[in-house]
């Protein structure tokens, strides 16, 4: 199983002047779906809130679904972006997922591609891409793949020039995250405190230099 060789058939351009028509897209599972948040935030939503800026106008879009893996994603996100970045000037996406491959036994070979076929298709059709990796859990045998996993998206990102966050590494053995995840009400998902962890992993790891706007 090969991985293809990254030659994206478009550009990604940012409008010179005025405001900034951005359609940005989040796609992956029940982690950017936010399941277990008691305020039904998520990640999402908080980094959405903290990305607004006088020269974006920005429109959001929340494709996250529960039990969802890479093939999934790969099946599903050109019909579904489509519609959302319909008219837009600037169209963005943002990829995160993993668990759900880690816990079905995807291989970690299909993983990669499926992750690369995205990103490439993406970059092919001028749209910027942004990968956020799946944060640990509360079961140490899970984290054991997903460890492995992480490290695969990093190098697929490397080596296509996308930005990557890792929430795994900071988060494993983290106090906070892992009281959150003890006092959630959804098995393995985080509750508010651990979603903000995530939001804050994103804001502060290359996501402004990403859109091309000062930190707020």
């Amino acid at each position: 199983m090969t991985e293809p060789t990254f030659t994206p058939s478009a550009e990604f351009h940012v409008a010179a002047e005025g405001p900034r028509d951005v359609a940005l897209v989040f796609l992956g599972a029940s982690m950017v779906a936010g399941v277990g948040d008691p305020k039904g935030q998520g990640w999402v939503s908080r980094v959405v809130g903290r990305t607004q800026h006088p020269d974006l106008e920005l429109t959001a879009y929340n494709l996250g679904v529960r039990g969802d893996t890479t093939a999934d994603l790969l099946a599903r996100w050109q019909a579904e972006c489509g519609p959302r970045w319909r008219g837009r000037s600037e169209k963005r996406l943002v990829v995160s997922i993993g668990a759900n491959d880690a816990a079905k036994g995807i291989t970690l070979a299909r993983h990669r591609l499926n992750l690369a076929n995205i990103l490439d298709e993406a970059a092919s059709s001028g749209i910027g891409t942004f990968v956020v990796s799946p944060p640990p859990t509360d079961d140490e045998e899970l984290n054991g793949k997903l460890d492995v996993l992480v490290e695969a998206q990093a190098d697929v990102c490397s080596r296509r020039g996308v930005p990557f966050v890792d929430c795994f590494s900071p988060l494993l053995g983290h106090e906070q995250w892992q009281a959150d995840l003890a006092a959630s009400r959804v098995a393995h998902h985080p509750g508010q405190a651990g979603y903000g962890l995530i939001a804050w992993l994103v804001l502060h790891n290359g996501w402004y230099d990403w859109l091309q706007i000062p930190a707020s």
